[in-house]
Order: C-alpha cells, then sequence, then structure tokens
C-alpha cells in the first residue's frame, strides 16, 4: 500500500497530513477554514487518495500553505520510488458556468502556472488569492509540474471548486499504476 504522512508545527501552525494514493477517496478533513474543507474534500473524492488532514493556525494564509506543503509532502513520500507511475495526467472538468482545465507532471522539477480567473477578494470564509497559493505551494513540495487554468466562468466559488476537481482528476491519473509500465516512468532512467 502506497502511504505516506507529513506533519509540521511551527509557532504559527500544527498540521497533520496522512494519505493513501490506493484508496477510494476517503475524506477526514479537519480545517478551520470551511471552503478549505469543502476543496480538500473534493480532492479526495476525485482523485481517490484517501486523505486525513488536522490544520490548526493564527491565520488562514498560514493554515492553507502549511496544510499544502505537508499533503505535497506526504504525497511524495507514498510514491516512493516512482516505479510504474503513469507519471502525467491531465483533466477538463464542468462546472455548472466554469471549465476548468489541469495537468500535472511528476517530474520532481517543480514548476506551477495558475489562472483561476476569480474576480472577488473572498469565496466563502477563504481569501482568494490563497486558493492560487495553495496550489502553488502545492507543486513545490510535491516538486511536481501543475498547470491549471480555468476557460471561463462566472462564480468563483464554481471556478475554484471545478479547477480542484480537475486537479484531483489529473493527480489520480498520475499517481496510478500503469500494468504495462516496467520501472521509472522516463526515458533517463531516473525522474
Amino acid at each position: 500500500m502506497r502511504i505516506g504522512e507529513s506533519s509540521r508545527k511551527t509557532k504559527e501552525t500544527e498540521i497533520k497530513v496522512n494519505v493513501n494514493l490506493d484508496g477510494v477517496g476517503t475524506a477526514n478533513i479537519d480545517t478551520e477554514i470551511k471552503f478549505l474543507n469543502h476543496m480538500l474534500k473534493s480532492l479526495a473524492t476525485h482523485s481517490l487518495i484517501d486523505m486525513t488532514i488536522y490544520a490548526r493556525g493564527d491565520l488562514v494564509h498560514h493554515i492553507m500553505e502549511d496544510t499544502a506543503i505537508c499533503l505535497g509532502e506526504a504525497i511524495l513520500k507514498a510514491l516512493g520510488d516512482e516505479e510504474s507511475i503513469r507519471r502525467f495526467g491531465y483533466a477538463i472538468v464542468p462546472m455548472d458556468c466554469s471549465l476548468a482545465f489541469a495537468a500535472v507532471d511528476l517530474s520532481r522539477r517543480p514548476y506551477v502556472k495558475v489562472d483561476l480567473k476569480l474576480e472577488g477578494r473572498m469565496i466563502e470564509d477563504m481569501p482568494s488569492e490563497n486558493i492560487i497559493h495553495f496550489i502553488e505551494s502545492l507543486a513545490m513540495s510535491l516538486r511536481a509540474n501543475i498547470h491549471v487554468w480555468i476557460q471561463y466562468g462566472s462564480n468563483d466559488h464554481h471556478k475554484a471548486e471545478a479547477a480542484f476537481k480537475a486537479l484531483a482528476l489529473s493527480l489520480r491519473q498520475a499517481v496510478s499504476i500503469d500494468p504495462r509500465r516496467k520501472g521509472i516512468p522516463s526515458s533517463k532512467g531516473v525522474i
């Protein structure tokens, strides 16, 4: 079973994350941010990665950043040597008025490009800019290429949710085992 965990305790936050890449999408999410809980539950549900996340902290920004860091670290640990994984994943997800695209490469070369076209300052109980920072922090700690963008949409909640669902489906594909793949998914022999 491919499981990983990560924790982080600073003067600002206390975060604990456990993941099972071969799960069924079970989500035990407990942060102090309702919209983040909603996004993480959606991420777990659609990636089929079981996630247990506990997060407390002084500021919304710090909680989101450190949760993303721990989530990326836990997934990276669960991937182990990355033998036989598909490595790449991509998805297109409609959600009511919004259309989201995501692409992931578990390359160990972090890069991130996010364009969510968010218009408001807040989505529910969370600053909109923190959603972008969450994805950026996840990409860096997971050491992955992550590209997420919204083609169009008129509701920020729907744009963000479509983006997380597209990211989830991309991760689901990228971390999955390819039964035909023998060894590392790279012509170099290493990722």
